[in-house]
């Protein structure tokens, strides 16, 4: 708030004077505070506080070995797990329906030609006369 009010006061000085105070930069960039490379080469998470035992674990366990409920951040994360479940159970029956459908179009051509072909393509004359006596 100070800064806000810092900034504004200094900004209401250049335009009514000209005068240009010098103050200090404000960074509102985010600085990643450890080591990217050292958590990708081992395979853990960017984030430190995504998953493990803090935040996968309940927050207290009863002595008597009743189960404890979930908290609001484990709900979350198997709500999500949920969904990406049946998103893939959705995508790879859409892929299996498709797979069958272009199997089922290219036996229905082969099965076209073929017809036609059976139609086009009998023998005739002396060939048709020698497949009589033959059978």
């Amino acid at each position: 708030m100070f800064l806000q009010i810092n900034i504004m006061q200094n900004l209401r000085l250049v335009l009514h004077t000209g005068i240009v105070k010098q103050s200090r930069c404000l960074n509102t960039s985010s600085i990643l505070h450890f080591n990217q490379k050292w958590r990708k080469e081992r395979g853990l998470p960017l984030n430190p506080n995504a998953c493990g035992v803090l935040t996968d674990a309940p927050d207290y366990t009863f002595l008597d070995g009743r189960l404890t409920p979930y908290g609001e951040g484990q709900k979350e994360r198997i709500k999500k797990q949920q969904q990406i479940k049946q998103d893939i159970i959705r995508f790879t029956d859409e892929i299996d329906f498709a797979v069958d459908r272009y199997n089922n179009l290219l036996q229905a051509e082969e099965d076209r030609k073929k017809a036609i072909l059976d139609r086009k393509l009998k023998p005739k004359g002396i060939n048709l006369l020698k497949k009589h006596s033959t059978s």
